[in-house]
């Protein structure tokens, strides 16, 4: 039966679902590259720290899904590991980019804190 628990079917499923997962989890933790590269004077010394933190959530997430799931093991581990490293790879380019070849900031900082947003 196409899909059926087990099958070959169910495998493209879980994969998109993964890979997709990784996603979302990476959209929550950080910023968008494209502001990122506009941006990358000032976010450039925290970015990959917040990248990071959200690539270990995302291979927590996976783990659990994989530990759980042991007939899709494999798509979930594989479309994660793929999720985590294109992410890796987006937010270095916008990094590069924004670092080489800076295009006018669409934020301002102050250089000391005040109170209130």
């Amino acid at each position: 039966m196409p899909g059926a628990i087990g099958s070959i079917g169910g495998f493209g499923i879980a994969f998109i679902i993964s890979y997709t997962m990784c996603g979302e989890i990476m959209a929550k933790d950080v910023s968008s590259p494209q502001t990122t590269e506009l941006n990358a004077g000032t976010r450039a010394p925290t970015l990959m720290k917040y990248v990071h933190i959200g690539q270990i959530e995302t291979a927590a997430v996976i783990a659990l899904a994989a530990y759980w799931d042991k007939a899709y093991r494999k798509p979930i581990l594989l479309g994660g590991i793929a999720g985590i490293a294109v992410n890796e790879a987006l937010y270095l380019y916008a990094k590069n980019q924004g670092m080489t070849n800076p295009g006018p900031p669409t934020e301002q900082h102050n250089s000391t804190y005040e109170s209130g947003y």
